[in-house]
C-alpha cells in the first residue's frame, strides 16, 4: 500500500507541476500580447515530442487542444493511442522525408515544415484519402545552412505557389525558427517582412508560426499567430530507455 500511495503522490505532483508551468506560460503569453498592443493571443501549440501519451492526456485535461510532434512513427503512434480525445489538432513541426510524407499526411491536421516543392508533390496523391485538406506553412530558412530545413527568402513565393495549388494543402502562412547566431528580434523582423510579401500575393496566408520556449515574447511582438512551446511547459525530455 505504501508504494501505491507514493506512486499516486508522485503522479499528482507531476500533474501539478505541469499545471503550474502551463499557467505561467499562458500568463506570459497574455502579458506579451497586451504589451504588443494586440487584441488576440497567438495560438499555443504544446510541443510533446519525446514525451509519453500520458502527458498529452494530462495537458488535454488542463484544456490544451493543439499538440506538436516532429518524429514519425512516434507521432503516428500517439495519434492512434489518443484518438478518443476530443477536439485535438495535431501539428507536425519537424522536417519530413519525401518517402514518409504520405504516412504523415494520413494523421496530421497541420504541417508547419513544408520546405520544398518535391514535398508538396509527394503529398498530392493523398488528396482523395482525406476528408479535409491539411493546413500548411511554408518554412523559411533564416540561415545559410541548407540542412536546417526551409526555403530561402528568394524562393519562398515559388514554394507558396506550389502549396496554394496543391489539392491536399491549404496555405496558411510562413513558419521559421530563429537562428542561434542572431537575435530573435532581428530574425522575426525578417519573418514579418517575408510574411507581408507572402500575404500580398496570397491574401489568406497571413499566419506566422514562430516563437519557442526561449523567444516567444519577441515573436509575439512581431505578429506571431502560432507559438511552438515545449520544455517551458512539458519540462525536460524523459531519458531514453
Amino acid at each position: 500500500m505504501g508504494t501505491t500511495h507514493h506512486d499516486e503522490a508522485s503522479g499528482r505532483s507531476e500533474v501539478d507541476s505541469l499545471s503550474g508551468r502551463l499557467a505561467r506560460i499562458r500568463n506570459d503569453i497574455r502579458e506579451a500580447t497586451r504589451a504588443a498592443g494586440r487584441m488576440n493571443e497567438p495560438e499555443l501549440i504544446v510541443v510533446t515530442k519525446f514525451h509519453p501519451a500520458s502527458l498529452i492526456r494530462d495537458l488535454h485535461e488542463l484544456g490544451e487542444r493543439n499538440f506538436g510532434e516532429s518524429r514519425h512513427p512516434e507521432a503516428r503512434d500517439k495519434v492512434a493511442e489518443l484518438e478518443a480525445l476530443d477536439g485535438v489538432t495535431w501539428h507536425f513541426i519537424g522536417q519530413i522525408q519525401s518517402k514518409k510524407a504520405r504516412q504523415i499526411a494520413r494523421y496530421v491536421d497541420v504541417i508547419h515544415s513544408i520546405d520544398r516543392i518535391a514535398l508538396v508533390d509527394a503529398l498530392a496523391p493523398l488528396a482523395d484519402e482525406r476528408e479535409n485538406p491539411i493546413g500548411a506553412f511554408a518554412q523559411l530558412n533564416l540561415t545559410s545552412d541548407d540542412g536546417r530545413g526551409g526555403t530561402s527568402e528568394d524562393e519562398l513565393l515559388q514554394l507558396a505557389e506550389a502549396i496554394n495549388e496543391s489539392p491536399i494543402l491549404t496555405l496558411r502562412g510562413v513558419m521559421a525558427i530563429a537562428p542561434l547566431d542572431e537575435s530573435p528580434e532581428r530574425a522575426f523582423d525578417r519573418v514579418a517582412r517575408a510574411s507581408e510579401r507572402l500575404e500580398t500575393r496570397f491574401p489568406g496566408a497571413s499566419e506566422r508560426s514562430m516563437g519557442m520556449s526561449g523567444d516567444f515574447q519577441a515573436a509575439i511582438e512581431r505578429g506571431a499567430t502560432h507559438l511552438r512551446i515545449g520544455t517551458a511547459i512539458t519540462g525536460k525530455r524523459p531519458l531514453a530507455t
